[in-house]
Parts: C-alpha cells; structure tokens; sequence
C-alpha cells in the first residue's frame, strides 16, 4: 500500500490517504518462509545426489560408442529418428525432467536469480559445467550440447509452471528504482 498526500491549492495538507497499488501479493508468514526455504534445501541436496549419480557415473561399456556433440538439435535428431521411441522418449523427457527442479528452487534460494532469463541463465552455466566435467573425468560420458538445451527447457518449464509462484509467496517483490518516483 502507498500512501499518497492528497491536497487542493487553497487547502491546508491533509491526513495521508492510502492508495492501493494494485498488488495484493504480501510475503508469507515468516515461518512459512523458514520452513520453504529448508525444503527448498533438502531438495537441492537431494537433487544434487540425483544429478551426480545420473550424470557423473562411468559407463565404459559406451566408450567407443559416445563422441561430443558441440552441434545443437543434432543428438536429439538422432535420438528421435534412430533410436526406440522408449529410448528416445528416455533421453528427452529424463533430460527435460532434470532440469525441472532448477526452475522450481532456484526462486526459493536465491531470490536475485528470480525471472525468465536468470533462471535460464543460472541453468545454462550449471549444466555446462556439469556437462564439461562429465566429458573430461567421466568414462563414457561426453559433452552434449542438446542435453544443456534440455535441461535448459526443463528448468524454464518448472519455472514456469510452480517456481514463479513458490518464489513470489516465500519472497516479497522488490520495487527497481524505475517503479519508485520521487515525492
């Protein structure tokens, strides 16, 4: 609520009149927020441990079959017209499906990275690295351009669809210099 100061020429000022600003989105409670932003942990945690055992596991029985691809859409072409529509269908929506928590606790922990584009980015820098590592250290396991962009994808979906939300009910919005004015 703002308040605003309302006044003729020929009037002395008046009380302060509350003006409504057309939000109505106030922070929870602040042990609602404690308690979010604990599982919001616990779930990255567990995420982490999930990430690592998919993604930093040797698989050197396919070490002779993987290569890097730095081309995007090219594994997923692949995927879609050589392989099974359930390993096809495994690759995709697991990558999909990886990224997913990204968008739904990045808003929870980190409330600057809030937003379309800091979501997309954050994921983008994560995933690359994951990537990068998994292609120098991992046995049959290689960098793959198509999997960021999955994740990537994955991550704007979760964000979208729950991690906006949970990010606005546990953080109060912030007003940017352009949406204050001077009195």
């Amino acid at each position: 609520m703002r308040w605003s100061y309302a006044r003729r020429r020929d009037e002395k000022p008046q009380e302060p009149v509350p003006q409504d600003t057309g939000t109505k989105s106030n922070p929870a409670h602040p042990a609602v927020r404690a308690l979010a932003m604990l599982a919001a942990f616990a779930g990255t945690v567990l995420f982490s441990v999930v990430l690592a055992r998919l993604t930093l596991e040797p698989s050197a029985a396919s070490a002779d079959l993987v290569h890097a691809n730095l081309r995007p859409g090219s594994s997923i072409g692949a995927y879609l017209e050589g392989a099974s529509t359930v390993e096809a269908a495994r690759q995709v929506g697991g990558n999909l499906l990886l990224g997913v928590p990204f968008g739904v606790l990045l808003p929870v922990l980190l409330p600057p990275a809030r937003g379309l584009l800091r979501v997309a980015a954050v994921t983008v820098c994560l995933m690359t690295l994951v990537e990068l590592i998994q292609g120098a250290l991992v046995t049959g396991r290689v960098f793959d351009i198509d999997d960021v962009i999955l994740n990537t994808t994955g991550a704007l979906l979760g964000y979208l669809l729950i991690g906006l939300r949970l990010g606005r009910a546990v953080h109060p919005r912030r007003r940017h210099w352009w949406h204050r004015r001077a009195s």
